[in-house]
């Protein structure tokens, strides 16, 4: 991870471009200056230099928004903007979000805090945040049109509300939200609490990240902004596997995972090696008699987990998604199963007529990540990253949780690959292999018990066809 001072840009925002009518008049002479983060590498904790102590979080390839303190009051400045968001090396995507990236930084505060944000719109559109999750004045809960004016081009707004209970939440807009979502305008909030909390256990870890999806046809780089179903690319923090940083943490670290899902559909992560438990919600911490052990939870629309597990197993463990073309990289929908039939030859001479030709391999999924055939630019392979002993063939919503005993507190570098002792990886047997034991096979009467009558009745054959469409539902 790089430090926060190679990577900010901070720019002040002129006064003169803000509109006095929207903004109030105490807070109108001065505005915090708007940190901009370029890098889509996972920034080191931001440690509060004032305010209330806290366990800063680490947003997996992501960042925490800075603040100033203003008479009491914490101040932060969000700016909407069009972004240029690196997915993984070799593919970038021209998206909306906040400060310089997709999603936008977290925001971190504390129970009690009184929170001030400004809001400028460099969006081509009017736009607005919704705090998700968060109890506050109904006026300040950025719904356009019902709560609030939108937030029109070259404006800028405040909202301002006490942070008054611990958790994990989100922002986000609720103006054209099936534009401006689809588009990668989120970020994360995390409310710390004050006090020794009761359902709240301190951690040594503690990472935060959303999960979002999108629709970039191979060669593109915007998203299909009316897609509702068909998404080919499925991201933890608008990155994809391999460009998903791993988790690093130390052996027996209590660790700390906040996950939150705005995609269309349902996500079961899970995790390998560990059990964790599901502490908190985005409704508040999950009481400790409604707990129990797990390796996977589903995050359904709209919703914030937080799991907890002790990393006491030493390795490299994945943690991915359990959809299984959740974990892949701009998959096809239209790519027809040649799974048996050998067709290279044919293949290799369509491609020289149609470069974009794709299908799957005769084998499986698998020979697709080994193929050398032509992409589009700025198109990432289905599967593609390397491990230690060949291809992850893996994408999408993917990572590795690195435990090690030598890593040092507070250390998030990558220790690099598992060094695993002796005697305990899997290994190909050289002996001889006797055959496996199988059931007889038993002779099987087709008519018995059909007989209606004195007549037998005729044999039937079944014929199955598999639905094409969703004619005659």
């Amino acid at each position: 991870m790089s430090t926060r001072r190679d990577f900010f840009k901070l720019a002040s925002i002129a006064g003169g471009a803000l509109a006095a009518s929207t903004v109030s008049k105490v807070v109108l002479a001065a505005l915090p200056e708007a940190v901009t983060q370029i890098s889509p590498d996972t920034m080191p904790p931001l440690q509060p230099k004032n305010g209330r102590p806290y366990n800063p979080v680490v947003t997996l390839n992501g960042w925490t928004l800075p603040w100033r303190m203003n008479n009491g009051v914490k101040e932060f400045h969000l700016v909407a903007e069009p972004v240029v968001r690196e997915m993984a090396p070799g593919m970038k995507a021209h998206l909306w979000g906040y400060n310089g990236q997709s999603p936008g930084p977290t925001i971190e505060v504390v129970e009690g805090d009184r929170v001030r944000i400004f809001v400028t719109n460099r969006l081509p559109e009017h736009t607005s945040i919704h705090w998700h999750g968060q109890r506050l004045p109904n006026g300040m809960d950025g719904v356009s049109g019902l709560t609030q004016p939108s937030i029109q081009p070259g404006k800028t707004f405040v909202y301002e509300f006490v942070a008054r209970r611990p958790g994990t939440f989100m922002y986000h807009p609720h103006a054209d939200e099936m534009t401006q979502m689809a588009m990668g305008m989120m970020g994360s909030w995390v409310t710390h609490p004050k006090n020794k909390h009761p359902q709240i256990d301190e951690v040594d870890r503690d990472f935060i990240f959303l999960l979002s999806a999108y629709d970039i046809e191979p060669g593109a780089f915007k998203p299909n902004i009316m897609t509702m179903t068909d998404f080919n690319l499925w991201t933890w923090n608008s990155r994809v596997f391999p460009g998903i940083d791993t988790l690093n943490v130390r052996k027996n670290d209590r660790v700390r995972i906040r996950v939150g899902n705005l995609t269309m559909t349902n996500h079961p992560i899970h995790i390998h090696g560990h059990e964790f438990t599901v502490t908190g919600t985005d409704g508040g911490p999950v009481p400790r008699t409604a707990r129990w052990p797990e390796v996977t939870t589903d995050i359904a629309v709209g919703q914030m987990r937080q799991v907890e597990f002790v990393a006491d197993e030493e390795g490299d463990w994945s943690f991915h998604c359990h959809k299984s073309h959740h974990t892949m990289n701009a998959m096809g929908h239209n790519v027809p199963s040649m799974i048996g039939v050998d067709h290279k030859d044919v293949a290799d001479k369509i491609n020289k007529l149609i470069p974009a030709y794709m299908t799957m391999g005769d084998k499986g999924m698998a020979d697709m990540g080994t193929m050398e055939m032509p992409l589009p630019d700025n198109t990432l392979p289905m599967m593609t990253g390397e491990g230690p002993f060949g291809g992850l063939e893996m994408g999408g919503m993917f990572s590795v949780v690195k435990v090690r005993k030598d890593q040092k507190p507070g250390d998030y570098k990558d220790p690099g690959w598992f060094r695993h002792p002796k005697g305990t990886v899997a290994f190909e047997y050289a002996g001889p292999v006797a055959d496996a034991p199988r059931q007889p096979a038993q002779p099987v009467d087709t008519h018995a018990g059909m007989k209606h009558g004195s007549r037998a009745m005729p044999e039937l054959e079944v014929q199955v066809r598999k639905p094409q469409g969703h004619s005659g539902h």
